[in-house]
Order: structure tokens, then C-alpha cells, then sequence
């Protein structure tokens, strides 16, 4: 969708009337296993966390030998818990103030980059229709901050002594108990405002389970003011941001203790970098994705993207940090091609989603016009709206067949760390998992919303992410 004249604030758009309950989003009822797994999550998901960094930390990245000496009694858990570094007052202020400069780049400076790239869109942006009926604008100026962020730890690295590149590594457990305080401080605060004085009430959703509202969101789109969006940038800012920083720091922290780089290292750091600056490049198109179109704001996504993304999604630097692979070049080129098969894939079939959005289906797929399916859905509003589901292309081939492509990318960088330890091939094994539920929960809301019209398509369409294979 075009962008419209920018406007001095933003302002939602609401196409009909009164609202009732939505048509899709999450869940209005909670079944027991729903109920469990969240339950789940909430007690063990940071004790997940806390057992990787610290069998790094302690144990030199190995998943068994912590357990074997708590279960033949050489260490209790106290002994493990003395030798964790606390919260140290020089990281509550590096995160403090990491956190403090991401939101002013995000609320102070609009995006100035659509200026001057070619192909970028940036600035004031639509995002989807929300189960209420209503069509928020965001400001998008992702990669300007991104920009911003390495252009100065590149300064500080090469021109200025203001810190050691290393810093990130070197206090990367009390930075951890930083990540958590905000995880939960902004998953309860946004709890809270869901229940008392929320940005939009029409799209607020009640379970009557407290832990399910707790982890999974009541709001849709959490905002304060008029520019800050807690949804677009938790998502993006500051974790995403963080994320190629955080390797940076791995890889100087390897320079440090081995006087070089492995190519272990490089790959990891290019591939996810490329990952990385595509997400921020796409930072428009991500509006119309799961995370934005149907996931309310909880401690999934506030506490997820303070905390489980930056420590887990980096796990294959902080392990080459301990073991530094250096890779066959063979091996290593062959790492490198399965990466960037990945992201070509991946990119490639959201391309064509967002090509076929934008033109209204008025455009080519592999050199042909479109095969689409008509469909309806209803918001809560009463409003009846229409939409095309692409049926060409990528997605003639399989209904999330981005999802292969990223689940090739994340088998390339656990590849890049050889085949000496587990630790690194968590990624890979918690990507399969969290894709393959998300392409179940994202199929339960497209039958919801689109009803017969959904059928059509999964008819036209058999395969989820293999061909002939599921």
C-alpha cells in the first residue's frame, strides 16, 4: 500500500460503526493444553535462558556436564548460582541508557532514509486492518536506527576510546538480569493497561485466565502518545538492533583472547547480519506480517524480545567464543551458499506477497499473471472487507514456504559452529518448533477469518513448508 502524505502526527483509521468481539486475533477461550503450555513457558522460559548462558559461562558451553555434576552431587545448585555474576551498577547503566537511546531514535527522529535509498520505505506507514476495524499508522524508521546505532560502535571502535568493544561480552550476565527487570516490567505494565486505561478497547481481548492475558496480551496495539508503539518496537528495537551489535562484541571478544577471527565467526555475523538488515529494510512489509496483524502485546513478545531473543538467537557466537572453529573453506563456503539459498527463498516468497499486495494482484509471478482466490472477511465492526489469497509462485509451491527459506537460514548459522557441541543447534531445533507452531496458529486464524474461502485455498494449496512432505 502506498504511503500517504505524512501527516504531523499519527491517527487511526476507523472504516465502520460500533465494535463487537473480532473475527480473528488470539484467543477469546483457553482449552487445558493452551492453559499448560503457557504456564509452562512462564515458569521454565527463563530458567531456559539462565542454564545456556550459564553452561557457557561455566562450563564452556556443554548442555551435560552441569547436569552430570548436580546428579552425582560434585556441585549443588547454590555452588552454580555463587559463580553467577550479579547485577552490577556499570550494566544497569549501559542498558539504561541502550534502552533510553532506542526510544528517542524511534519517537524523536522520523526516518529520514527514504529519501535518499532507492527502493526503501520508510517514514509514515498503514498497517493492517485490526480485528476492530481499525487501520494504524506507524512511523518506520528501523534501519535509520540501526544505521545510527553501528556507525557509532564502529566510530567508538576505530576513532574513540568511549568503551571497549568488548563490553557487551563482558558483561553479558548482569546485562541479562537488565533484560529481565524490563521484560517484565513492560509485559506487567501493559497488562495493566489493558485493564484500565487502554488505546483502543475495541481490540482489548478478556479471557478470564490471568495467565494467559498475562503472557499472550490484552491489548493489540499498546501505544503511548501518539508515536510510541510498543508492538513495532519491541519487535524491532531493542533487541533486533542489538543483535549484530552483540556478535560484533563476540567477535572482538574471540580478536581479544586469539589475536583473530575465525571464519566461523564471520559467517555467523554475516549471514545474521543479512538476516538482520532485511528485516529492518522490510520494516513496512513487516506491518502486514503474524506479529503485527494478529498477536496481542504480553510477556511473549515484551519479555521475549527483551530477553529470549538477544541471549538464545546469539548462542553461535557467544560458542565461538569459546571454541574457536576455524571451518574447512569447503565446508565454509558450502555453510555460506545454504545460508544465502535460505534467505533467498525466504525473501523471494515475501517479495512476491508484498508485490501481489501493493499492485492488488496486478503484477507478474515468475513471468505470469497471478492465480488468486477470492475471499471475504468481516471485522468487528460489522464491516465486510475483501482480500485476494496468491495461489502463484512461492506460495503456489507451499502455503509458508518463507518459513523453509528461514528455517534453511538458521541451519546455516548452527552449521558455522561444526559439529563439536549442541549448544549452537538450539536455534535450529527451537526455530522448527516455534515455525511450524506459528504456521498452525496463523492456518486456525485464516480459517477463522476467511471460513469456506480458506478451504478453497488449502484445497488449491496442499503443502505447508515441504512439498509433498507437509
Amino acid at each position: 500500500m502506498a504511503a500517504k502524505a505524512q501527516p504531523s502526527a499519527p491517527k487511526a483509521r476507523r472504516p465502520g460503526g460500533a465494535a463487537a468481539q473480532g473475527q480473528w486475533g488470539r484467543a477469546w477461550e483457553v482449552d487445558w493444553f493452551s492453559l499448560a503450555s503457557v504456564i509452562f513457558l512462564l515458569l521454565f522460559a527463563p530458567f531456559i535462558v539462565y542454564f545456556f548462558i550459564m553452561a557457557c559461562d561455566q562450563y564452556s558451553c556443554s548442555l551435560t556436564a552441569p547436569l552430570l555434576d548436580l546428579a552425582t552431587g560434585r556441585a549443588r545448585l547454590s555452588d552454580i548460582w555463587a559463580k553467577t555474576p550479579s547485577l552490577t551498577k556499570e550494566a544497569a547503566q549501559l542498558y539504561a541508557s541502550w534502552v533510553t537511546f532506542q526510544v528517542l531514535l524511534y519517537v524523536l527522529l522520523p526516518d529520514f532514509c527514504h529519501r535518499f535509498l532507492p527502493g526503501y520505505v520508510g517514514g509514515i506507514q498503514e498497517g493492517a486492518v485490526t480485528p476492530a476495524g481499525v487501520v494504524n499508522l506507524y512511523e518506520v524508521n528501523g534501519l535509520q536506527a540501526w544505521l545510527i546505532t553501528h556507525l557509532l560502535w564502529f566510530a567508538n571502535s576505530y576513532l574513540l576510546p568511549w568503551f571497549s568493544p568488548t563490553i557487551i561480552f563482558d558483561n553479558w550476565i548482569p546485562l541479562l538480569w537488565c533484560a529481565n527487570i524490563l521484560g517484565y516490567a513492560v509485559s506487567t505494565f501493559v497488562m495493566v493497561k489493558g485493564y484500565f486505561f487502554p488505546t483502543n478497547a475495541q481490540d482489548c481481548k478478556f479471557t478470564g485466565n490471568f495467565f494467559y492475558n498475562y503472557m499472550m496480551g490484552v491489548e493489540f496495539n499498546p501505544r503511548i502518545g501518539k508515536w510510541f508503539d510498543f508492538k513495532l518496537f519491541f519487535n524491532g528495537r531493542p533487541g533486533i538492533v542489538a543483535w549484530t551489535l552483540i556478535n560484533l562484541s563476540f567477535a572482538a571478544k574471540q580478536r581479544e583472547l586469539y589475536g583473530h577471527v575465525t571464519n566461523s565467526m564471520v559467517l555467523v555475523n554475516v549471514l545474521q547480519a543479512i538476516y538482520v538488515l532485511d528485516f529492518f529494510w522490510n520494516e513496512a512489509w513487516y506491518l502486514k506480517t503474524i506479529d503485527i496483524c494478529h498477536d496481542h502485546f504480553g510477556w511473549y513478545l515484551g519479555w521475549g524480545d527483551c530477553v529470549w531473543l538477544p541471549y538464545l538467537y546469539t548462542l553461535q557466537g557467544l560458542y565461538l567464543v569459546y571454541h574457536p572453529v576455524q571451518l574447512p573453506t569447503a565446508y565454509a563456503v558450502g555453510v555460506l551458499l545454504l545460508g544465502l539459498l535460505g534467505y533467498y527463498i525466504f525473501r523471494m516468497a515475501n517479495h512476491q506477497k508484498d508485490l501481489f499486495r501493493r499492485t492488488d494482484g496486478r503484477c507478474l509471478i515468475w513471468g505470469r499473471k497471478p492465480k488468486v482466490i477470492e475471499c471475504a472477511y468481516t471485522s468487528a465492526d460489522g464491516q465486510k472487507h475483501h482480500s485476494k489469497l496468491l495461489v502463484s509462485g512461492c506460495w503456489g509451491v507451499a502455503r509458508h514456504l518463507n518459513y523453509t527459506g528461514d528455517l534453511l537460514g538458521s541451519l546455516a548459522y548452527c552449521l558455522a559452529c561444526g559439529g563439536g557441541h549442541l549448544l549452537p543447534y538450539f536455534y535450529i531445533i527451537f526455530m522448527a518448533i516455534l515455525l511450524t507452531h506459528r504456521c498452525l496458529r496463523d492456518e486456525h486464524r485464516c480459517a477463522s477469518k476467511y471460513g469456506d474461502d480458506w478451504a478453497r485455498y488449502t484445497a488449491a494449496v496442499p503443502y505447508r513448508l515441504l512439498p509433498g512432505v507437509f
